[in-house]
């Protein structure tokens, strides 16, 4: 089997800086796709910018942890805080989410919200991935294949990194058969997860050399610089040092060198 690599930022429409970052890397880099979060602060200047690069294919970056709901809070009561917000509790949210119906009735609620709120740019829907890859819990996927369906969803991210832990395993390989029986597209490796924020030019030269025959994914967050209101949790990202390595021209090269064909989600499944 050929090697196939698809080349994807996150987090497109979080900061300026963030939207700057993508535009660039896929104007002068290697960058084919990017995962647009819908109702992030930069959404709109994000949606402006991806219309205008008819090449840069764009998918869903779906918030339920760590942000805002597209709805009112009061929309969602059992998903937010009393700010407002999204808990950032992966593990407390991923108990709510299993548990209690209620708020699996909000979770339904905000997930249709924020694909109608992408299918309203106009944009042609690539993928479908979520922040913290949330979408592995089985609730959260189980919603995501039932509304996506309705919204045109053909390729899901799957977060399986080669040597991953061994107890994720069941997990991912659920995941990937649920996928496939809705007739959803998956990436079978992935590569971001381990050095999140980290992707360097050196790192993602080393990364190379280890994409596997297949469908692979190296995803990335870069940005232009830091922001105001920044993440705590993302402040030591670097986002630079992911941008130098989304427009290297060795990276590039061992790309070619290697033998590895750049493609995008649509790409596979005709959209």
């Amino acid at each position: 089997m050929p090697k196939l690599l698809i080349v994807s930022a996150d987090d497109f429409g979080l900061s300026t800086e963030v939207n700057e970052a993508v535009e660039r890397a896929h104007r002068q880099g290697i960058l084919q796709a990017a995962s647009l979060m819908v109702s992030a602060p930069s959404s709109v200047d994000a949606v402006r910018r991806a219309r205008e690069l008819p090449a840069l294919r764009v998918g869903l970056h779906l918030v339920l942890v760590n942000g805002r709901p597209t709805l009112s809070p009061k929309e969602v009561p059992r998903l937010v805080d009393r700010a407002g917000n999204f808990s950032s509790d992966l593990v407390r949210a991923g108990v709510n989410f299993f548990f209690r119906p209620g708020a699996r009735r909000d979770l339904e609620a905000e997930i249709r919200a924020q694909f109608e709120a992408f299918a309203r740019t106009g944009l042609a829907l690539d993928h479908v991935n979520a922040q913290n890859h949330m979408h592995v819990h089985p609730t959260v996927l189980g919603i995501v294949i039932a509304v996506g369906r309705e919204y045109g969803m053909r390729a899901v991210r799957v977060p399986r990194e080669p040597n991953d832990a061994a107890f994720l395993a069941p997990w991912l390989a659920l995941m990937r058969r649920r996928l496939q029986r809705a007739n959803v597209v998956t990436n079978d490796t992935v590569f971001g997860i381990r050095h999140s924020g980290h992707m360097t030019r050196e790192r993602v030269l080393d990364l190379l050399d280890d994409v596997p025959s297949g469908l692979s994914e190296m995803y990335f967050h870069p940005a232009t610089g830091p922001w105001e209101g920044i993440d705590p949790q993302i402040v030591d990202y670097d986002f630079a040092g992911e941008l130098r390595a989304l427009t290297s021209e060795d990276v590039r090269a061992k790309i070619a060198a290697s033998g590895i064909r750049t493609v995008a989600y649509s790409d596979l499944t005709g959209c």
